[in-house]
């Protein structure tokens, strides 16, 4: 894999869930927690993650090649719906996708944790 990115995921591109198969080829690097300075929202069958918030985000880092990373921008509707930012990790910078607008009756989910969601 050449010039291969890193990828924060969070919710339905995590192991075990609907689209971890997207990431079909990419080298798993670790589990990673942000920053605590996110809002974790309850979309239906996947989160959306915001900044200006108070919660860590709990999710993987992954090394994607471009055409896995246009695969996920498909998904993900980038830029439309979701933005991408670079977060530090200690596996170096990794894309992290953020919401544009969410929506204004969502839940949010304090744990950070998409795999054990509490809501409120």
């Amino acid at each position: 894999m050449a010039c291969p990115e890193f990828v924060f995921v969070y919710g339905s591109l995590r192991r075990g869930q609907v689209h971890h198969s997207l990431l079909k080829g990419a080298r798993c690097l670790g589990r990673h927690r942000t920053a605590p300075v996110y809002t974790m929202l309850d979309l239906g069958g996947y989160p959306g993650v915001v900044t200006d918030g108070i919660t860590a985000i709990v999710g993987e880092i992954y090394a994607v090649s471009p055409r896995i990373l246009a695969r996920l921008d498909r998904l993900e509707d980038f830029p439309r719906l979701y933005t991408r930012a670079l977060i530090g990790t200690p596996f170096g910078p990794a894309w992290m996708y953020l919401m544009q607008r969410p929506p204004l009756r969502s839940k949010r989910i304090y744990s950070g944790n998409w795999h054990k969601r509490t809501r409120r």
